[in-house]
């Protein structure tokens, strides 16, 4: 099991043995996979107090009992966790951010991807390549858009390399299900971010939607990158690129596009930001 100690002090991205105590500072992030029950059980809860409570998410993978957001496909996937140790000894309460990664095996096992219940993957199994599903990511709101982000992508992009895995792909979301409020970062992304063809998995199902407005019409680029979620920028910045079509979640309150990033054909600065961390 691979086990990071950060230092958020420190210049640099690279993994501090966890042994250094003495490079340990007040604030410090610890980044590693989830090992047992008591693990899985705070991923979900975070969960639960970001999707649900904070987003208003609701459905069958939602226990208000519990106060988790569970699914079947928990079983299968590994759970990356970012905890900051300063928040105190409770392990919900440190837990910070999560990220959820699934192989074909775990596919396998849980009778299919998540994302397949949303987007027509075929052209990714069908390219023959080893693939990753991402999803279920999220952040404490105080820490999005900073060092947690930074850690989470690093060990994520350490993960990925040790798995082999040459396409990831997942759902990324919009908050919110107004696809009025939507239709510039959406349009943005089907004019200039659309996959190739033999790697663009397509929107189905009743919530099916095209992406964004049809039509020759000038899109607010400021605009549509201010309404555009983090995550889906990072993505980009790595030269990821989207489905055909999005999907309306509606239980969830999203609107969701699938991301897909195929790792061997990122540029050498895409690499170096994917290696370093893309936050």
């Amino acid at each position: 099991m691979k086990q990071f100690v950060f230092d958020i002090e420190a210049n640099g991205l690279n993994p501090v043995p966890s042994g250094c105590a003495a490079m340990l500072m007040p604030s410090e992030f610890e980044v590693r996979l989830a090992q047992d029950a008591e693990d899985l059980w705070a991923v979900q809860r975070l969960r639960y107090d970001v999707f649900v409570r904070e987003l208003g998410a609701s459905g069958p993978a939602v226990n208000h009992d519990l106060e988790i957001e569970a699914d079947a496909f928990d079983a299968h996937s590994e759970h990356l966790m970012v905890l900051d140790r300063a928040r105190g000894a409770d392990l919900a309460e440190q837990l910070v951010g999560v990220y959820r990664m699934m192989t074909q095996a775990g596919a396998e096992a849980a009778g299919g991807f998540y994302t397949a219940s949303e987007f027509d993957l075929a052209p990714l199994v069908q390219s023959g390549r080893p693939m990753m599903e991402l999803g279920r990511s999220c952040l404490r709101k105080p820490y999005r858009g900073g060092a947690a982000m930074f850690y989470l992508w690093q060990a994520l992009a350490q993960h990925v390399t040790d798995q082999g895995a040459e396409i990831l792909f997942g759902t990324a979301s919009f908050a919110g299900t107004d696809l009025c409020a939507l239709t510039a970062p959406l349009s943005l992304l089907g004019r200039e971010h659309l996959a190739q063809a033999a790697l663009r998995p397509k929107a189905i199902g009743a919530g099916a939607v095209p992406l964004g407005a049809s039509g020759d019409f000038e899109i607010d680029r400021l605009a549509a990158l201010r309404a555009m979620p983090a995550l889906i920028k990072a993505y980009l910045r790595l030269g990821g690129c989207v489905g055909e079509g999005a999907y309306v979640d509606a239980a969830f309150n999203t609107v969701d596009v699938c991301m897909v990033l195929d790792v061997p054909a990122m540029n050498p600065r895409q690499k170096t930001i994917y290696l370093k961390g893309s936050g």
